[in-house]
């Protein structure tokens, strides 16, 4: 097998369709005869089967969020995928991260037929897209829900957990989480958006225990949220203290717009910038917008804000690499 292209690129932004001719298995007298592989394709196929297997639990929730934990350390490079005893994998607040299987088994895949052409950050671009699309309501006569992923990052050479200081903490306010995401070159406004991704998230109950019975060492829960719900966490996280909590406690699996309704309308925010976003000034008027958006006005902005993370901080050629094995550098 011998491939149309080298492995470099020397454009310096992202762009749609990188791979498009990238992948070609050249036969024959001369390379006569070729077969044009479709990496997107590829990628939609694997998270498909991945969303409908019980082999991966919740995969939408678990890309949604390794991509977001890895965009907000060095930038969309990858470095969260590299193994190694002090790299960002095993930084306690990435310990519960999970969706590395399904990242290596589309590497494993894609390198069989075009090695060393695709880099594990866009891997994990297409497959947030891919699991996106899956997850977002839309009717019986609606074609899936799937934008367009920009493509022709580089895989980052450097991964400490020592550098993650930039990640917001699960118990940030929204004061608190709007600077974080400034320093990465996100609005207030990016950041609410964004935040659509907990409609599918989950949380744990020692997580949402100060907020459930001593906020702020008050002995008390904390009184901007829905006390029914306050009760019935409490009764539930009794029982279960390591038991899982939906971020979204009307449409769970489904990527839409009914978190913003449950924080705004009924303060059932679970986390605290969950809640918080409602009353902050900066973001008020976005949340009040996205819960009276039509489900499609609001895929198409959760869509533009993941595009806009999607470029923090990324490597084109010449910097980073493009790995063999997602969790070992090439050299």
């Amino acid at each position: 097998m011998s491939l149309a292209a080298s492995q470099y690129c020397s454009a310096q932004d992202l762009q749609v369709g990188f791979y498009a001719n990238k992948c070609i298995e050249r036969s024959g007298f001369l390379g006569i005869f070729s077969r044009k592989y479709d990496v997107e394709r590829i990628v939609a196929d694997k998270v498909r089967d991945a969303y409908y297997s019980s082999k991966y639990r919740n995969i939408v929730p678990a890309l949604l969020r390794l991509q977001f934990h890895d965009c907000f350390v060095y930038g969309c490079d990858a470095s969260i995928l590299l193994d190694g005893p002090e790299t960002e994998k095993n930084a306690p607040p990435n310990l519960s991260v999970r969706g590395y299987d399904l990242i290596d088994d589309i590497k494993d895949e894609i390198e069989k037929i075009c090695p060393g052409i695709v880099s594990c950050a866009d891997i994990i671009a297409m497959a947030t897209r891919d699991a996106i699309s899956l997850a977002a309501l839309r009717s019986s006569r609606e074609e899936p829900f799937r934008y367009d992923v920009e493509t022709g990052r580089r895989d980052g050479i450097v991964s400490r957990g020592s550098d993650i200081v930039d990640l917001p903490p699960p118990t940030a306010t929204a004061s608190n989480s709007i600077k974080a995401f400034q320093k990465k070159g996100l609005t207030a406004t990016d950041m609410v958006y964004l935040l659509g991704g907990h409609s599918v998230g989950v949380t744990h109950c020692n997580v949402i225990e100060d907020r459930l019975s001593n906020f702020n060492d008050t002995g008390r829960p904390d009184s901007t949220m829905n006390q029914d719900l306050v009760e019935s966490l409490n009764e539930y996280c009794a029982r279960n203290p390591t038991g899982q909590v939906s971020l979204d406690q009307g449409t769970p699996s489904i990527v839409d717009n009914s978190f913003y309704k449950q924080s705004l309308y009924w303060n059932k925010g679970i986390l605290k910038v969950d809640q918080d976003i409602v009353f902050n000034e900066e973001t008020r008027r976005t949340v009040v917008e996205l819960a009276r958006d039509t489900y499609k006005q609001f895929n198409v902005k959760f869509w533009q804000a993941m595009v806009k993370l999607q470029r923090v901080g990324v490597l084109t050629y010449p910097q980073g690499e493009i790995r063999q094995s997602c969790a070992r550098r090439v050299s």
